[in-house]
């Protein structure tokens, strides 16, 4: 009789099992086999760069928690934070993020790493701005030159930074892309010190609109250095994307140093009251794992040929 109970008991159960819905399954079994996940909108360059890679899997070792990355520019992860589309962001435009987090969608900002931003263009050098370290003389000399010069054109954080540091010089870049030049600008002094050509493009508004030779592409800082590989054009890149990026060609780095080209890393965290949607647990995690010594010696320990790609925040900036 014990053994035809038990024989009844084990049909019973099989039974339950196949009739039971996957939710109730999930719920015997635990919930081990689903891990808790997090979406990041993120600038492309901490994900072109290889950073990410190679930080992600040491907070979900540590954490249990998987980080499913967004790469946009950071004009683009923004807005897609504020479609509730993500759980954080970690973007590099501090302009951008304070006008996120004054339309009530950001709580929080911290940085959490910084590099900077450099100029590369060919080996011919035609702007002679090669050594210099005056970021918006090299752009007058570059524009006097017409020598060529490749603009992402995506609403990226570097994107922004370009285009501000067009304005000082006199340069409407929106005028710029495909217009013919012609015309005169006010007179300025190029890179190396001498007197900027008076014909580089049309006053217009009190800026100065140029000719073809500013491109802009509208993608990616990665298709922005391969368009000026090709072309033998200058661009504005940050130097984590340029260490790691693998078809220089004939470009290298003609212009860094310049204070105005510090480049600062910030991960955002989302107003709960503006976006329930958002995991606030896990992604307080995250920030906090970001900004802690791990997270930090993660960040600082990421190199490629032995050169630095993104420093910490706690390291002295220039």
């Amino acid at each position: 009789m014990k053994r035809i109970r038990r024989s009844r008991l084990a049909v019973l159960a099989a039974l339950a099992l196949l009739t039971a819905t996957p939710r109730t399954v999930q719920a015997q079994m635990g919930t081990a086999t689903q891990p808790e996940t997090i979406v990041l909108a993120s600038t492309t360059s901490v994900e072109n760069s290889g950073l990410l890679a190679h930080i992600l899997p040491g907070f979900t070792r540590e954490t249990g928690i998987e980080v499913h990355v967004v790469a946009q520019g950071t004009g683009q992860a923004l807005a897609t934070a504020a479609h509730g589309d993500a759980d954080l962001v970690l973007v590099h435009d501090p302009d951008a993020e304070s006008k996120f987090i004054a339309a009530g969608h950001g709580v929080s900002r911290q940085e959490i790493a910084w590099n900077d931003f450099i100029i590369v263009g060919p080996g011919a050098d035609p702007a002679h701005i090669a050594g210099t370290t005056d970021v918006l003389a090299a752009l007058r000399a570059i524009a006097a030159a017409k020598a060529p010069f490749v603009s992402r054109g995506d609403n990226s954080g570097t994107d922004a930074l370009e285009k501000r540091l067009w304005k000082p010089v006199g340069l409407d870049p929106a005028t710029v892309s495909g217009a013919a030049a012609g015309g005169t600008m006010a007179s300025g002094t190029s890179a190396s010190g001498t007197a900027a050509s008076p014909t580089i493009g049309t006053a217009v508004g009190g800026t100065v609109a140029g000719g073809v030779w500013y491109r802009d592409i509208g993608g990616g800082m990665g298709a922005a250095l391969n368009a000026a590989a090709a072309m033998e054009a200058y661009t504005l890149s940050d130097r984590g994307t340029w260490l790691s990026f693998g078809h220089k060609a004939d470009l290298r780095i003609v212009l860094e140093g310049d204070p105005r080209l510090l480049n600062r890393y910030d991960v955002i965290l989302l107003n709960p009251q503006t976006h329930p949607q958002a995991k606030q647990g896990p992604a307080h995690r995250f920030a906090a794992w970001l900004a802690s010594p791990e997270g930090q010696a993660a960040i600082g320990g990421y190199m490629i040929a032995g050169q630095r790609l993104f420093h910490p925040e706690s390291d002295p900036k220039p």
